[in-house]
């Protein structure tokens, strides 16, 4: 099973995944992580800079995860999808292409669980934007991809790391 994490950043994606892989149900899958860092040092851009090249960067991770089975992935194309929306450097038209090509690997994730961020206060890792209002807009762009291209199994998730993976296991 191909399980993808979504939301906006800082609500605890790449906690939350590597929990789910301590976990026995979960033993033989592959958590895959955050690699902002990484690639910020590689020189592209992230966030509210990011560019076209730098989105298909992410986007190739996500499809590069997709090609094994019994994943757990703190990133999905939803969210590759809206950091490109809220990119500043990229004009409407190479958007909605990217977002609409993106999309065609939506089928492939068996459950996509999106972390809510309420309640849940904004952390500086160095590498991620910490504007709120940013957060709260990649968060509004992140749930209208959802809506438009759902999942094949959306489940939403909050609370603390526990209280989350109880909900996911109730929904396994």
């Amino acid at each position: 099973m191909r399980i993808g994490l979504t939301g906006t950043m800082s609500v605890g994606k790449t906690t939350l995944a590597k929990a789910l892989g301590e976990l026995d149900q979960l033993k033989d899958y592959s958590v895959y992580t955050e690699r902002s860092k990484y690639l910020r040092d590689l020189g592209i851009p992230l966030n509210t800079d990011s560019t076209l090249n730098g989105q298909f960067v992410f986007l190739a991770e996500r499809a590069t995860e997709l090609l094994y089975p019994n994943i757990i992935t703190d990133r999905t194309i939803w969210d590759v999808c809206a950091f490109t929306l809220g990119a500043k450097s990229i004009n409407e038209f190479d958007k909605r292409t990217f977002v609409e090509a993106a999309m065609m690997f939506r089928n492939q994730y068996d459950l996509v669980i999106y972390v809510d961020p309420r309640g849940v206060g904004m952390e500086d890792n160095n590498v991620r934007e910490t504007d709120l209002h940013y957060r709260r807009k990649i968060d509004e762009v992140s749930k209208m991809s959802l809506a438009e291209f759902p999942p094949q199994r959306l489940i939403t998730v909050e609370g603390t790391t526990e209280e989350r993976i109880a909900t996911i296991l109730q929904n396994l």
